[in-house]
């Protein structure tokens, strides 16, 4: 609890304690730095979201604590492993990529998919109380810039009352309507780089590989977005669509009554529902997409995650990005720290670390974001990829290793892949 008649100084707040800010927190305790983490919510909450989580975070993970892969994953009866993703053709073939190359030396699965409800809290119990002083239920209400600090105008939601936070450096993790990427005008919204989703919980939807393989599906009369089915723990799978807000306003979409009318009448989908019950209601969200070069950092502010615009474009998967950011956003304040120095020349390293490492990723998946428009060509390449091994071993090291995508970039890799 904060007092009220005197405002918290701390070098360093975090707002935002999804997997992007408890991954700061994490890696800033690691270093033996204090801070303050604020949260608008008290923890447990729910999170609209897909629920998967891609091979990036086993990364993170292992440089944070390699024992964390078996506690948080592996081992933890709210996470199901998946070995795999199957994208559908418009036309209704699939092509199955398992996200494991032959060469691949993991003992587990290379994926995942938990609740964020479940996935969030399980690293909120993780946070060091010895350096991280967590803030729930307090919302940021207004932002005050100056030359020697960051002071942030927070409310706490269940009590009304006001205070001030003061800090030498902000690491903004407060998601899609992010209050500080708000500051930086190449963040505003554009329906280019914008997506809109839906998402409910159902049980006893039938039909799922026997590796728990994630699913999307680019159904012609939903293109072009795609709809999607993640199994989960206990029978229970997360569906939904999305689609790019631009194609939702001119085409006038009601994702939510499109959803429906797939699960209803498409022929790929509709046997496999015939079984299943709707947990709860199907809820929307906007996802800011990664498929554009933004600002990420500014004097003493860094953004990460969704807050950054860092979802992928094509798979709308953000948990992995925001770690990773997390992870990034914690090395980069310790070097401000360490040399007094929150400028924007300084923060600006945060800015090459993210792109170098996610910007090529990014850019092939918005060309295959790009792909959706033309159902024909992806009916093509879907059947062509289908029956080509070398194709499917590729993607299965990119995703086994994020490394391993240059040869992606090449439109010449394509015509070899599909041609011969």
């Amino acid at each position: 609890m904060l007092n009220k008649t005197e405002p918290l100084k701390d070098n360093i707040t975090i707002v935002g304690a999804g997997p992007a800010g408890a991954t700061a927190s994490m890696f800033l305790s690691s270093f033996g730095i204090k801070h303050t983490l604020i949260d608008k919510a008290v923890f447990p909450r729910d999170k609209i979201c897909g629920d998967a989580l891609s091979g990036k975070v086993l990364p993170v993970l292992k440089k944070l604590n390699p024992g964390l892969i078996q506690e948080l994953l592996v081992q933890n009866e709210n996470c199901l492993g998946s070995n795999g993703i199957l994208f559908g053709a418009p036309n209704g073939k699939t092509l199955e990529v398992p996200f494991k190359s032959v060469h691949s030396t993991i003992n587990h699965a290379p994926g995942y998919v938990s609740k964020r409800i479940d996935f969030d809290y399980s690293l909120i119990k993780l946070l060091n109380p010895e350096y991280c002083n967590f803030l729930q239920g307090y919302e940021v209400k207004k932002i005050t810039k100056r030359e020697e600090e960051v002071t942030l105008n927070v409310i706490n939601t269940q009590r009304n009352e006001t205070y001030n936070v003061s800090s030498s450096l902000v690491i903004a993790c407060d998601g899609a309507h992010s209050i500080f990427n708000k500051l930086f005008p190449d963040h505003k919204l554009d329906a280019r780089h914008y997506c809109g989703g839906v998402r409910a919980y159902y049980s006893g939807v039938k039909g799922f590989h026997k590796e728990n393989f994630i699913e999307l599906h680019f159904l012609k009369e939903m293109l072009p977005g795609y709809f999607w089915i993640f199994p989960l723990p206990n029978g229970m799978a997360n569906v939904g669509a999305g689609m790019l807000t631009h194609a939702i306003s001119s085409k006038k979409v009601n994702l939510k009554e499109a959803m429906q009318l797939a699960i209803k009448n498409n022929p790929s989908i509709k046997d496999r529902f015939k079984d299943a019950n709707i947990i709860g209601n199907i809820d929307g969200w906007g996802l800011p997409l990664g498929s554009k070069k933004r600002k990420l950092s500014g004097s003493r502010i860094i953004l990460c995650g969704d807050a950054a615009s860092m979802i992928d474009p094509f798979s709308g998967e953000g948990i992995s990005n925001a770690m990773y950011c997390g992870m990034r956003a914690a090395e980069t304040a310790r070097d401000a720290v360490s040399n007094s120095d929150y400028s924007d020349s300084l923060l600006s390293g945060y800015d090459q670390f993210i792109y170098n490492r996610l910007w090529n990723e990014l850019k092939l998946s918005h060309t295959l974001q790009r792909l959706c428009n033309y159902p024909t060509l992806f009916n093509f390449v879907v059947n062509k990829a289908s029956k080509n091994e070398t194709f499917r071993q590729t993607i299965s090291c990119m995703f086994d290793d994020i490394d391993l995508r240059e040869k992606l970039r090449k439109p010449s890799f394509y015509f070899k892949m599909l041609f011969g």
